[in-house]
This record gives C-alpha cells, sequence and structure tokens, in this order.
C-alpha cells in the first residue's frame, strides 16, 4: 500500500501539471475557478456508489471522483439526483461529469461524451432461491406472470424490455424502491447491474435472496459534456494513468472482493 501510496502521489503531481500548464477549456476552466468539481451520481449501486448509515457517499466510484479531484487541485463536490435526471444536470451544467454506474450506450453518447470503461458489469436478477432454481436463461422469465422490478430511465429497463418483452416490468424510481417491493414480495425478482445484485444477495441473504448470472455485457464509464475537448482528454490521460499503475484494479479489489463495507449500508 505504502508503494501505491507513492505511485499515486506521483501520478497526481503529474496530471495536476497538465491540467495547470494547458489552456483550460470551459470544463477545465470553471473547475480550477472555483477550485471545486461537481460529480453527479444517484449513489443507488452499491459498491460504486452507495449512500452509508451516517449519510455519506462512497463507493469505488467516489474514490475515482476524490482522485481526479485532487490531481485537478480541487475539493470534490457530490450531487446526489435520481439517475435518469443526471444527464440533464450534466447539460445544463449543474455537474462537471458523472459517475454512477451508467453503461455507455449509443443513444447516451449522442447526447454526452464518455471516458472509460473504468469498470465491466452487466444485467442479473435478484430473487428468491426458491424461485432461482426454475432460472436458466431469459426465457425461464419471459412470460406475464413473472414480475419484474427495474428502475426506471435505466439501463436496465431497456434491456429488460428487450430480453423480456413479455415479463410483467414493474418501472420504479431506483433500485432501493425495486428492493423494497422484493422484500415485501410485491414482484418475484428485480433486474439491475451484477454487482449490486451480489452486493443485496449477501446483505439480505437471511430472506433467501440470490443472483443470477449476468444477462449482458456492460461498459460502465465517466460522463462529461461533448463541448469540452481539453476535459475530455484531461479524464482520459486520467484513466489512462492510473489503469496503467493497477489503481483501478486496487480499487475493484477492495470494493468487489472485500465485503467488509457492507456493515456500512443502512
Amino acid at each position: 500500500m505504502k508503494r501505491t501510496s507513492i505511485r499515486l502521489s506521483v501520478i497526481l503531481a503529474l496530471v495536476f501539471c497538465f491540467a495547470a500548464v494547458a489552456t483550460a477549456g470551459p470544463t477545465i476552466d470553471g473547475i480550477l475557478k472555483k477550485k471545486e468539481l461537481v460529480v453527479g451520481t444517484s449513489a443507488s449501486y452499491p459498491p460504486l456508489s452507495f449512500k452509508t448509515k451516517d449519510g455519506k457517499i462512497q463507493g469505488l466510484e467516489m474514490d475515482l471522483a476524490e482522485m481526479m479531484a485532487a490531481a485537478m487541485g480541487a475539493k470534490l463536490r457530490v450531487e446526489v439526483l435520481p439517475f435518469d435526471e443526471l444527464i440533464p444536470a450534466l447539460e445544463k451544467k449543474r455537474i462537471d461529469a458523472i459517475l454512477s454506474c451508467m453503461t455507455i450506450t449509443p443513444e447516451r453518447n449522442l447526447r454526452i461524451a464518455y471516458v472509460g470503461p473504468y469498470f465491466i458489469s452487466g444485467q442479473s436478477l435478484l430473487t428468491t432461491k426458491e424461485i432461482a432454481l426454475n432460472i436458466n436463461s431469459p426465457a425461464d422469465v419471459n412470460n406475464p406472470d413473472f414480475s419484474i422490478a427495474v428502475p426506471r430511465g435505466t439501463t436496465t429497463e431497456k434491456i429488460a424490455r428487450k430480453l423480456l418483452p413479455k415479463a410483467k416490468l414493474v418501472t420504479v424510481k431506483s433500485t432501493d424502491e425495486a428492493l423494497d417491493l422484493l422484500k415485501a414480495k410485491s414482484v418475484k425478482a428485480l433486474m439491475s447491474d451484477y454487482p449490486y445484485v451480489v452486493v443485496e444477495a449477501v446483505r439480505y441473504k437471511d430472506k433467501g435472496f440470490v443472483s443470477n448470472q449476468p444477462f449482458s455485457v456492460e461498459p460502465i464509464g465517466v460522463g462529461i459534456r461533448a463541448d469540452d475537448p481539453l476535459f475530455l482528454n484531461w479524464v482520459e490521460n486520467f484513466l489512462a494513468l492510473i489503469k496503467n499503475d493497477g489503481i483501478v484494479d486496487m480499487l475493484t479489489r477492495r470494493w468487489i472482493q472485500d465485503p467488509t463495507w457492507i456493515a456500512d449500508l443502512p
């Protein structure tokens, strides 16, 4: 860890120098002027971003956001918004970047730019052991009698509608609401990103919840406005540096392989 910290310090110093000497674009100019990087997240996808018992926002993405802010000599401010409000907030310049388990898709890429991926995810079901025993493929749940809660305006909803057109989809505002419906037995399953589903299966094993293997492969990236080539280039170089130094792998091991942080969930 000491060697990693030293390498990280060198990287951050170099990236800060790159930002300082470059001709600032609109986004970087605002960040450097305010000394503040504003990142938007839904904080509803542990272990990537989530709220702790005491209201703090943590996760792999928040570690990345902290590193980005530090590399720019700025403080990090996190704006928590419903997932489907993140892109509009970015377009209106309410936030500087999105770090919220957001899959890179052609449709979204028509509106905003992406850098990454920094994580590979996929869609999975969270359900009970009894129901899971009869699920071997999407075809096993693609019927009107199978109800699935999905967060509205997400890749999850789009994939569910494509893969499971006959299933009864119940759209809700967030993954938290989807989980509440499952716990109340109002739906047979919820669909969400694989890391989230795995975490909730461990967290609520007393309820007999289990996860299945992902139905898809999805790249997760940083969302930024398309009007600033310099900021796009900066984020690309930043991610490349920390990937090459093994820091992204280190964060992945910390948040995906070590479940001790689950105790911090409300």
